[in-house]
């Protein structure tokens, strides 16, 4: 009765760790599928923020836009805490399948069909769950959808904002100020006489 009641115990708990693990629906590479998605780019991953209170953020450089309005360089947002969340490394190469979350970033669902390149065969499960490699993935994209250009980067006014001027304009600076004393000294001096 005992070893009935810890092989029931022992079969539940399995069941149960089973139950919660990651199972995303599987998907067809076809235009409907790619219909899903506003942004389908390929591009390797420049670097990693880690999670916040909710996302974490991986800045991509894109070799491949296939779908989509994106600059070359282009931040993914991702949620940490899913069941089938993977670790992102700067240096990965990755095919992304995602859907605008602001302007300038996207959101990407972890069950979506974007996949990483590994370059031992043996490595890649996704061409066992989705049927092909990701040669065969990047190939369909450029003869289906085709290649897309970028938008261009556009610089942050804000970035300039704390430049400091350089020896040169420091000492342009000085002399117009000192020239803007005395001319103010001078005219002062000359209507308003005390």
């Amino acid at each position: 009765m005992v070893n009935y009641l810890i092989l029931l115990i022992g079969f539940y708990t399995a069941t149960m760790q089973l139950a919660s693990a990651c199972q995303c629906p599987i998907t067809a590479l076809n235009l409907e599928t790619c219909n899903k998605y506003e942004i389908i780019f390929k591009g390797k991953l420049k670097s990693v923020k880690p999670c916040g209170d909710r996302y974490g953020e991986a800045l991509f450089e894109v070799n491949e836009l296939y779908k989509g309005n994106i600059t070359q360089t282009f931040t993914v947002l991702f949620e940490c805490n899913q069941e089938c969340a993977q670790t992102f490394a700067p240096g990965d190469e990755w095919i992304i399948y995602s859907k605008y979350k602001q302007v300038n970033n996207a959101l990407m669902d972890w069950c979506s069909r974007s996949r990483k390149f590994f370059s031992n065969d043996k490595e890649d499960f996704y061409s066992v769950t989705y049927g092909n490699d990701y040669y065969d993935e990047a190939k369909f994209l450029r003869e289906k959808l085709g290649l897309h250009r970028f938008l261009k980067q556009k610089q942050d006014p804000s970035e300039k904002r704390n430049l400091q001027p350089s020896q040169t304009q420091s000492i342009i600076l000085v002399i117009c100020s000192f020239g803007g004393i005395i001319l103010f000294y001078w005219l002062f001096n000359r209507f308003f006489k005390f």
